[in-house]
């Protein structure tokens, strides 16, 4: 018998097979749920460490600090500046537009993010081989701004996607457009439209033009990069670019478009006095010490004077436009009133080119604009105006000072040989009393920088900056007194709570008479008849010095009236010689350029004769009698030609030596001051460095 199964029929039929289409749909199902699974899973992991959109409306900014000037005049903004949220409906229709034009052309026609416009972004850029274009819609920028860091990663990517959407489904295009353009950076501390139409136009918002909306929208790719302030052609090129989309989208017409390119843009004087961003950084080293850490906006009252910061940089760059064929590249001026106040600061030739700030940290050799601290020491050791010296060769240790001319005058007074600039009788002098006492002298006027007392310190082998110049000119000015430079007058919050004030503490008097008379006659004489005649103004009590170092690497002129003092450094930055510039030539018509200006509004008085006489003196004659003529003995002296300035020293080529030299020149005066021998001199400007381990120094 047959087992079953054997010879019997097929106990169930086989599976049907499946038609093409239900194939189709088969897969097509079975995708679409690895697809759904996929992607929960991605997002899922994306989505973890997305920010907190409650916070859509919180601003996290550091505390922004406001600089005024003496007159509350705004000079700039520091930290995060903020203005009131423009109403978007106010603002000119071409204001937002052109953001939309430049930025996000579909905005009005995606769900936050534009396919078509990632797609064209990844052909250019692999077109290019690098990234040349950003695919990112108006609505994805607004999401990375508001919640996100700048990282550049898949992650932040995704992150920036789903945040987009989100915005888009949660808010009109109306109200996206309105919360992007009150909430991104323009940069200069601006975040939004209306601080950024403060900031560059000194304008609302609602009352911009249309070339002022392009440059705008074409600062966002790069707020530094076209900053209209440093990079003035590079804004107008970009802006041009924006009104080129504009009129390409619609927007304005090409009449609109001519319009906006032929007018001018005009920036903020505020921000366009870049210059002032030098006093500004030199306040902002010292405002946490004053106040600690920012915690709340603040406003600072400086001492600035805005017309006179205006009135310094027309000079300044006056002269180095005019003297670049010299090899004069930088310069740094610094004024200050009798009591050391800041009125004007000058850092170099561009804030945008170098932020380094040469009025305040360069350290430059002073020249023969160091001698008045030589001859300040004479006279307080009792030589007068009328003292006789003698310009003759001298020889201090192995050193031997020469003068510019290679020639000497012979017999002289101290007047004389200041308004000149003689540097044997500077050296000579210097050695007589002591280096000891010109660098205590110099130090009690302010001078900070260190004091070396090499022989050659008399004619200026000293490293200063022009702060500490001004700095202690001013007891010169100022009726003896010795100030300390300060910038900052007052700290308030925009309230009116006052953080910090200043007190009127007076320092004490630095010089006293008839030691200050004598510094004063002598430094008129050098305006009047000497090395800076070329700076003279007339009608107006002057008094100054020139300096030059021997190898024309540094020029000065510090000049003074009745409480005002403005010292002028002129050089370049790597050190080396400029082309035959001297103190007398462009420091001091930067000098005379700015202080022709700043003299009537200052209405400066002539300068003061300072504290009383001692019983019994009698002023001696006049300085401009001794000035004229001859020298002493018969010996003729030729006037310094005020258009060369400050004369040329050749080295000696002899080294300095380490350690002070005897107090008894080789070389002896013909006519000896009473209990003194008599002056010898020294190259003027740069010496040999000695040994940094020499330990002669104040």
């Amino acid at each position: 018998m047959a087992g079953p199964g054997f010879g019997g029929g097929q106990q169930g039929g086989a599976k049907p097979a499946r038609t093409p289409l239900q194939r189709v749909l088969y897969w097509g199902a079975v995708l679409a749920v690895w697809g759904l699974i996929f992607l929960v899973v991605f997002f899922a992991v994306f989505a973890r460490g997305l920010p907190d959109t409650s916070t859509l409306y919180n601003v996290d900014r550091q505390p922004s600090i406001t600089y005024l000037d003496r007159n509350g005049a705004l000079i700039a903004t520091r930290g995060t500046q903020m203005a009131p949220p423009a109403d978007l409906d106010s603002l000119p229709d071409y204001v937002p537009a052109a953001f939309i034009a430049i930025e996000d052309r579909r905005f009005y026609h995606h769900p936050g993010f534009d396919p078509i416009g990632m797609m064209r972004a990844a052909v250019r850029n692999m077109r290019a081989g690098r990234v040349v274009q950003g695919g990112s819609t108006l609505t994805q920028q607004l999401a990375k701004n508001l919640f996100l860091t700048p990282d550049q990663n898949i992650r932040r990517k995704v992150q920036e996607l789903m945040l987009a959407v989100w915005l888009e489904m949660k808010f009109s295009k109306k109200e996206i457009l309105a919360l992007y353009l009150n909430r991104v950076y323009f940069g200069a501390g601006a975040y939004g439209i209306e601080a950024a139409s403060q900031r560059y136009f000194d304008k609302s918002a609602k009352n911009l033009t249309v070339g002022e909306a392009a440059l705008l929208a074409g600062l966002l790719k790069a707020p530094s990069r076209y900053s209209p302030v440093s990079e003035s052609e590079r804004a107008a090129t970009r802006a041009t670019v924006v009104l080129n989309e504009m009129e390409e989208a619609g927007v304005i017409t090409a009449a609109q478009r001519e319009e906006a390119v032929t007018q001018p843009v005009i920036v903020s004087r505020t921000l366009a006095t870049q210059h002032a961003q030098y006093f500004i950084d030199w306040l902002d080293k010292s405002i946490r010490g004053l106040v600690g850490e920012p915690t709340e906006d603040m406003v600072v009252e400086t001492t600035l004077d805005l017309t006179l910061q205006t009135s310094a940089e027309r000079s300044v760059r006056r002269i180095l436009d005019r003297d670049e064929g010299k090899g004069v590249q930088q310069a740094a001026l610094v004024a200050l009133d009798g009591d050391g106040r800041v009125r004007a600061m000058i850092g170099g030739a561009s804030y945008a080119d170098s932020q380094f700030n040469r009025a305040t940290d360069a350290r430059r050799q002073a020249g023969s604009s160091f001698k008045p601290f030589v001859y300040l020491a004479a006279v307080e050791a009792g030589y007068t105006p009328q003292t006789p010296v003698v310009d003759q060769p001298i020889t201090i240790g192995n050193w031997s000072p020469k003068n510019y001319s290679n020639t000497f005058s012979g017999n002289m007074t101290l007047a004389q040989a200041v308004a000149q600039s003689t540097n044997t009788v500077a050296a000579y002098v210097a050695d007589q009393i002591g280096r000891d006492s010109v660098a205590r002298a110099a130090r009690r006027l302010g001078i900070e920088s260190r004091i070396g007392l090499e022989p050659a310190m008399a004619l200026g082998a000293v490293e200063v900056s022009p702060l500490e110049m001004a700095t202690a000119y001013d007891a010169f000015s100022n009726g003896g007194r010795r100030v300390e430079a300060y910038g900052i007058s007052r700290i308030r919050t925009p309230q009116g709570r006052v953080i910090y004030q200043r007190s009127g503490a007076q320092n004490g008097q630095a010089i006293n008479n008839p030691s200050l008379y004598y510094m004063n006659e002598m430094l008129r004489g050098v305006m009047t008849s000497g090395t800076g005649r070329s700076a003279a103004i007339a009608g107006r009590d002057l008094a100054g010095k020139s300096g030059t170092t021997s190898d024309y690497k540094d020029a000065w002129f510090v000049g003074y009236t009745g409480g005002f003092v403005t010292a002028v450094w002129v050089g370049k930055d790597d050190n080396t010689a400029m082309r035959g510039v001297t103190g007398g030539s462009s420091p001091a018509a930067i000098w005379k350029g700015f202080m022709e200006a700043a003299l009537p509004r200052l209405n400066a008085p002539r300068i003061p004769n300072g504290p009383p006489m001692p019983e019994g003196w009698t002023p001696p004659d006049p300085v401009g009698d001794l000035l004229s003529g001859m020298g002493e003995g018969g010996v003729p002296v030729e006037p310094v030609d005020p258009n060369i300035g400050e004369p040329y020293v050749e080295q000696s080529g002899q080294p300095i030596p380490q350690q002070p030299a005897p107090r008894q020149p080789v070389v002896r005066p013909t006519s000896p001051q009473p209990g003194r021998d008599a002056p010898d001199q020294q190259p003027e400007g740069r010496q040999p460095a000695e040994k940094k381990s020499d330990p002669l120094f104040f």
